[in-house]
């Protein structure tokens, strides 16, 4: 119900079914054809992953977006979601701003996963034998390197606005002209360039 009020709030979208558990989250999002799915981990009779798997995975047909969205912020529901076909997974507590912006980045062909965890897979990936970074099409400021830094710690755009005392609009201005410069995809690409350049600790 909560992200129905949600996502009915913004001008363009639409909530265009419900689901009461995974198999009919399938059935359904099979029959209507949604631009984007929306599925929980846990979930009766068929899991959130399952369901992914089945609308986005290897073996879909004709296959669906999916974001996943939960509470169990954990590395193998991560790892597995992506694996299945996911193009975003975010915690619930993430908060509505992030939800929308999950939605859209997924309409988008983008994939947009919780800051929290995208530093944390970057740990993981952390390689440093895998040398330097490329170099960005186009010089970084001073401000935009502060902002790149801030992406890589896993803060939504409210919280730098909040950190820089800068509207989250003029962050998010900011970040977009950063991955311009960068050819970075998303936030992702954003954090990956900070960490291989080392201007993370």
């Amino acid at each position: 119900m909560g992200f129905r009020l949600i996502l009915d709030s913004q001008p363009d979208m639409e909530v265009i079914g419900e689901a009461a558990d995974g198999l009919q989250a399938v059935e359904l999002a099979a029959k209507l054809r949604p631009d984007v799915v929306l599925a929980d981990i846990r979930m009766p009779r068929l899991d959130g992953l399952e369901v992914t798997r089945r609308l986005a995975g290897p073996e879909a047909a004709d296959p669906l977006r999916v974001v996943v969205v939960t509470t169990f912020d954990l590395d193998e529901y991560v790892h597995t979601a992506l694996h299945n076909g996911a193009c975003g997974f975010l915690l619930k507590r993430s908060g509505p701003a992030l939800l929308v912006e999950a939605v859209r980045a997924a309409v988008a062909g983008d994939t947009m996963i919780s800051p929290s965890i995208t530093v944390r897979l970057l740990k993981h990936l952390q390689n440093p034998s895998r040398g330097r970074a490329p170099q960005p099409l186009e010089a970084l400021t001073e401000r935009e390197t502060e902002i790149a830094r801030l992406v890589a710690k896993g803060l939504t755009n409210a919280e730098i606005g909040t950190e820089l005392f800068i509207s989250p609009g003029t962050a998010k201005t900011h970040i977009a002209n950063i991955q311009r410069k960068l050819d970075a995809r998303n936030r992702v690409g954003i954090a990956a360039w900070v960490w291989d350049s080392g201007l993370v600790g």
